[in-house]
């Protein structure tokens, strides 16, 4: 289903034409509403989704943006029933953790902090330049992470590394270690609109490269990306300009921090959050900042966790929640806040799972 899904809606994504008045009707999100409308009534008859679709398409003057997004219904409306349970049933995410909120107990003790992540419950780790004693030995750490129940979800490598001249001896030790997801945490290119497009361009070849190691590629957005930019965003501009197997590592305490709804990112760009950053944000400067209130722990804050969740599962193919903390609310320490996080987080994840059935 993942595959057919993708086949119909990333056609439409690909249009340059009218950019401006498709992204504004939100094209993408339109189908797959279409979609779920249709699973829901397939009892009912189809002229019921062909007047759904005929209300919009007086907006839709250009003809090659008419037909495509005729094709992408067609996709939808011949597709077996059975296709669509399978969506029904989509994998709950797996929560893993950024290393980088316990850096200071990987430094200390390497080992003795990954266990510690599997004791409280964690099934993966996202790596982000440490790797204790395994510096240059991917077997070693593989089969070290098996011990403990654990997996990789992904590692943060700037894109300078991977155009350097160590590139493939970096790509070599994460295709060694089961590597899926390979994401470029940040580059000051990608909110500079003089420098943006060389950005991505780095991206898409670099991109080429992962894929042919059947490995992902990804980036990971700050606040930056989300100012505006041709109307838009960076972070759009982005999505729009890069390949659809290219992931959106979407970091939502960076997007309410801009002041977006990552709901809206998740559901813009279908089929691209297959991880995501959970972490919230409340304060400028460096991370490890100290807090005296609770509110910077998952599910102990404000925020529509459980919408965002059931969203990613719907729309974003998530596979892997990774907790990123990086505020610390007295008298918590880091692993002790990452830990009330993981609780906070995973209850919700239950009670997702429970109403999906």
């Amino acid at each position: 289903m993942i595959k057919f899904e993708q086949s119909c809606l990333f056609k439409i994504r690909k249009i340059k034409t009218h950019k401006k008045e498709a992204q504004k009707k939100q094209a993408n999100p339109l189908i797959f509403n279409t979609l779920l409308f249709y699973r829901t009534t397939i009892h009912k008859s189809y002229t019921i989704i062909f007047n759904q679709y005929n209300l919009k398409n007086q907006a839709m003057t250009n003809t090659k943006y008419f037909f495509t997004r005729f094709f992408a219904l067609s996709c939808i409306l011949f597709t077996p029933f059975e296709a669509y349970s399978k969506a029904d049933s989509a994998p709950i995410p797996k929560l893993s953790v950024q290393l980088h909120s316990v850096r200071g107990d990987v430094s200390k003790d390497f080992k003795s902090t990954l266990k510690k992540i599997a004791e409280i419950g964690f099934s993966g780790i996202e790596f982000a330049g440490r790797y204790g004693p395994y510096d240059n030995d991917p077997i070693g750490l593989k089969n070290f992470l098996k011990e403990l129940g654990l997996e990789v979800s992904g590692v943060h490598i700037s894109l300078r590394q991977l155009t350097g001249s160590d590139a493939d001896k970096h790509l070599a030790f994460f295709k060694a270690l089961g590597t899926e997801f390979i994401i470029i945490p940040f580059d000051s290119r990608a909110s500079q609109s003089e420098n943006i497009d060389e950005f991505i361009n780095e991206l898409k070849q670099v991109n080429k490269r992962v894929r042919a190691m059947d490995m992902y590629m990804g980036y990971h957005n700050h606040s930056s990306e989300f100012e505006t930019f041709k109307e838009e965003s960076f972070w759009d501009y982005i999505a729009i300009n890069t390949p659809d197997d290219l992931i959106l590592q979407l970091d939502v305490g960076w997007a309410t921090f801009a002041g977006v709804d990552p709901v809206e990112y998740v559901k813009r760009f279908p089929q691209r959050t297959l991880t995501t950053h959970f972490k919230i944000r409340t304060y400028k400067g460096k991370p490890g900042v100290v807090s005296t209130s609770h509110q910077v722990i998952l599910g102990e804050d404000n925020f529509d966790w459980k919408r965002l969740i059931e969203s990613s599962i719907e729309f974003g193919n998530t596979r892997w929640i990774v907790v990123e903390q990086e505020e610390y609310p007295i008298p918590l320490s880091p692993m002790q806040a990452v830990e009330a996080s993981f609780n906070g987080i995973n209850a919700i994840l239950h009670e997702v799972k429970k109403n999906r059935g």
